[in-house]
């Protein structure tokens, strides 16, 4: 009975997070071969990865409901130790084709500020937060994908261009990194269709490449977390205790 009072006490193990907050091509990160999953295996041990996707989004809704899904009561800002944004490819669906999911390029830089400014009155610096701008378009790709459903054509890639280069400036404005996707999947002229599975959502080999480029911003923020709980090898059997629980604290 002594013993269980003594644990009962003792402090619990909390992770710290990295936040992933996007449109499909997010929620889609934690399946086989993503880049989420990825991440999270990386991170295994040291940071909780947390999927919040939401498959078809778009800046106008995500910033609805941002403060739904991350408020004081929901996180702790202390505990986050990188929080990605990742809008775009459905922000820059044509108007007159995609009404639906379409957001003007204005309204598509001030929501994803919006988020930003959310983060920071709680208490998430600009440093912690990474913009990442959308892949570019394969056309013709997506062009079938959308015959294929009974719809003509309703994206551009010199469009979603526009919109990356939006998010890129923004992101130099608020002070937070950013993954410019668009710019480094067609780096010096070369074929990014290889990347997209279906012209607009990530291949396998997409996915590699965006873990690799995200890791890349990801690890200076992580580098410095511990392991959590010791290595099994360090763990003394006979008295595991002491090796797995707070010792007393200093007097």
């Amino acid at each position: 009975k002594c013993l269980f009072l003594a644990r009962s006490k003792i402090k619990n193990i909390v992770w710290p997070q990295v936040i992933l907050f996007g449109d499909s091509i997010t929620q889609f990160s934690f399946e086989p071969k993503g880049w989420g999953s990825a991440i999270a295996n990386r991170l295994a041990r040291k940071c909780d990865v947390v999927n919040r996707g939401l498959s078809g989004y778009n800046t106008r809704w995500a910033r609805m409901v941002l403060p739904r899904i991350v408020n004081s009561s929901t996180v702790d800002a202390s505990n986050i130790a990188a929080f990605a944004i990742f809008f775009g490819a459905n922000d820059s669906a044509l108007k007159e084709r995609n009404p639906q999911q379409h957001v003007p390029l204005p309204e598509y830089r001030e929501n994803l500020r919006g988020m930003v400014r959310h983060l920071g009155s709680l208490g998430v610096s600009a440093d912690r937060v990474i913009l990442i701008a959308p892949p570019p378009l394969d056309e013709p790709a997506w062009e079938e994908e959308c015959r294929r459903k009974g719809s003509p054509l309703n994206r551009l890639n010199a469009v979603t261009g526009q919109y990356a280069e939006a998010c890129v400036q923004l992101a130099a404005e608020c002070g937070t990194d950013i993954l410019d996707l668009w710019t480094l999947m067609q780096k010096d002229g070369q074929d990014f269709s290889s990347y997209l599975s279906d012209g607009l959502h990530l291949s396998d080999g997409g996915s590699k490449f965006v873990e690799l480029q995200l890791w890349r911003l990801l690890e200076r923020r992580v580098a410095p977390l511990p392991l959590i709980l010791p290595y099994w090898g360090d763990v003394d059997p006979l008295n595991p205790e002491s090796s797995l629980l707070p010792g007393p604290p200093a007097q």
